[in-house]
């Protein structure tokens, strides 16, 4: 498979066991978030997981920077049994020493189907009186609830994972900033085996606007391209080659790096020699306010 030559954080290198995905079947996220918990620098993973039996997140901290750090876990399943309250708290501690204490509201969630909601929840990870990360939108609930105040630094999403699972269309969500909306983004496999002599292609859409259309997949399965969107410079790079020549359950990995210079006020990057495309004006944000963020698309293609 392809090997990512951008930088991905030490704690976003989690143990996700391809086999156990393509056994169970089961839709994954992992967003990783930087923050600050007791004056260090930390990364909070947050899982969301779903398959036929089970559905549900898990909170993780890395440890410290020793080899022997451990990350420290608080699992919480959703129970659609009616008598389960959608609601509550558990806590946990780092090294087994600092506690941490994560709070949840799924009384109104609204999941329309999907793995994460999309609205009307909250999970609010709390370290000393202070809330280090809040999920969801029912954020002055989760205040009154924890009773604790907001962190002085606001944690930074830098990485994203999922796993989904399809036929030839594969489709996400995906946020430029935290405040921002979100978007839809598309992958489509077309023609996969080449018949009637025309050649394997695939198209990458983002809320429907055609960015990268690639011909020829049997010479082209690995890639990348550099495009433009509502003002926010996006690097693409994929290996589809299991897709084509490996039979039975495989994945493709596709890699979205958003990149904006933090200190400029506009779009401001040296020429690449990738291809470029462009779309869109800008996505109602200060590009200042903007940072470095990767997601990590695994398409596996059910036949």
């Amino acid at each position: 498979m392809l090997q990512d030559p951008i930088g991905i954080p030490s704690c976003f290198s989690s143990t996700t066991h391809h086999a156990t995905i393509t056994k169970s079947g089961q839709t994954l996220f992992m967003s990783v978030y930087k923050t600050q918990i007791a004056g260090n620098c930390r990364c909070i993973t947050v899982t969301w997981f779903k398959h036929l039996l089970l559905h549900g997140l898990t909170v993780s901290v890395d440890g410290d920077e020793s080899p022997e750090a451990e990350l420290s876990t608080c699992k919480v399943e959703l129970k659609p049994w009616s008598f389960w309250r959608k609601q509550g708290s558990k806590r946990f501690s780092i090294g087994g020493t600092k506690s941490l204490d994560v709070f949840w509201d799924f009384k109104a969630a609204k999941f329309n189907g999907e793995t994460e909601p999309s609205s009307e929840y909250y999970v609010a990870v709390v370290c000393d009186q202070e809330v280090v990360l809040l999920l969801g939108d029912l954020k002055k609930d989760a205040y009154r609830k924890t009773g604790c105040r907001p962190a002085l630094i606001d944690p930074v999403l830098v990485s994203r994972k999922e796993h989904v699972f399809g036929k030839k269309k594969f489709s996400t969500r995906l946020k430029f900033h935290e405040k921002g909306r979100l978007h839809k983004l598309s992958i489509e496999c077309k023609n996969k085996s080449g018949e009637d002599g025309v050649a394997p292609a695939m198209e990458i859409r983002i809320d429907g606007h055609l960015m990268i259309y690639v011909k020829h997949l049997q010479w082209k399965f690995r890639g990348n391209e550099c495009i433009n969107f509502r003002k926010v410079r996006i690097e693409v790079y994929w290996d589809i080659h299991d897709w084509l020549f490996s039979p039975g359950l495989r994945h493709a990995l596709f890699i979205f790096k958003l990149s904006i210079p933090a200190t400029s006020p506009a779009i401001s990057t040296p020429s690449s020699p990738l291809s470029s495309r462009s779309s869109g004006s800008v996505d109602g944000l200060d590009p200042s306010g903007l940072h470095e963020f990767c997601l990590f698309l695994y398409a596996w293609k059910v036949e």
